[in-house]
């Protein structure tokens, strides 16, 4: 999907300075399904959904890397999120709205449905919902943006897909005067972006590939 919204980033483009948390994909996964953690899933996405401004910078990244470990993900390529980007497309921000709210019920967590539905409440002027998942989508892509500093393989930027590497892009202020190389990793694919001999390094997880 074409990301023609962009400048809802505007909005949110200055970050705290959090110190980069080193990403631990099993540790993730097995806290997320134990019972008694304090990264639970069940915990988190409580906070997530009822307060998302509540979620501190490990909690966000525990639910956004977390995803990659749910079975109920919606992708850009299924169908139904065809029938949400045709809504959007039409600027039926109607039905962009109760699409949404259906897929984001089933992957609350993905920002490309965020997005939409971000688009689609400030369409219709409802401030409450939009500021709403605008803390979200927040909490999310500050948990990616402290997910390393993007100068070397060692410590790239880690997402979960290529769209949400080109949100990443769109916050870095990475514009078409880069140029992209890539390279591929055991559990996933490198992408390095280059200006001016300055290079940057994000990795996109293609965990599916291990299991």
């Amino acid at each position: 999907m074409k990301y023609q919204f962009f400048l809802l980033l505007v909005l949110f483009s200055v970050f705290g300075f959090c110190q980069k948390s080193k990403i631990d994909l099993k540790a993730i996964e097995k806290s997320l399904k134990k019972p008694d953690s304090p990264y639970n899933y069940e915990k988190l996405i409580f906070k997530y959904k009822g307060y998302p401004k509540s979620l501190d910078s490990i909690e966000a990244q525990y639910l956004y890397y977390g995803r990659n470990f749910k079975g109920d993900r919606i992708s850009t390529s299924d169908d139904s999120f065809k029938s949400l980007a045709d809504a959007f497309k039409e600027s039926n921000f109607d039905e962009c709205i109760r699409q949404g709210k259906i897929l984001y019920d089933k992957d609350p967590t993905n920002l490309d449905i965020l997005l939409v539905l971000l688009r689609a409440y400030d369409s219709k002027k409802d401030g409450n919902n939009f500021m709403h998942h605008l803390s979200q989508f927040r909490a999310l892509t500050e948990g990616i943006k402290n997910s390393g500093d993007g100068t070397s393989e060692k410590t790239a930027y880690l997402v979960n897909s290529v769209g949400d590497e080109y949100i990443l892009l769109n916050i870095l202020n990475v514009g078409k005067d880069y140029v992209r190389g890539s390279k591929a990793a055991k559990d996933g694919m490198f992408d390095i972006w280059e200006k001016d001999g300055h290079k940057i390094y994000i990795k996109i997880l293609y965990l599916d590939l291990l299991n």
